[in-house]
């Protein structure tokens, strides 16, 4: 006659026997939501809209960057009137 066997639960490997994260757990579980996370972004880049929003984000940096320029230049300028009202 077999002894009845008891099943034990299988525990989930990212936990400890009472029941706390493991080291090793927490980490694959970052890196999982964090590869997600990468192929979302992925994703999202080649859709129409993640293209035009990539069109304008490089529009609005070059013209940040033509503006810095020209500040940079009216700075180094030394006859430029840089907007200052003379006192009355």
């Amino acid at each position: 006659m077999a002894s009845p066997t008891v099943a034990t639960p299988d525990l989930d490997p990212g936990y400890t026997a009472a029941g706390v994260p493991t080291l090793e757990g927490v980490r694959e579980k970052i890196e999982k939501r964090y590869a997600t996370a990468l192929g979302a972004v992925e994703l999202a880049a080649d859709t129409p809209e993640g293209r035009t929003v990539a069109e304008q984000y490089d529009a609005r940096a070059k013209a940040a960057a033509a503006k810095l320029d020209e500040i940079r230049a009216a700075m180094q300028d030394p006859g430029h009137d840089s907007g200052h009202m003379p006192p009355d």
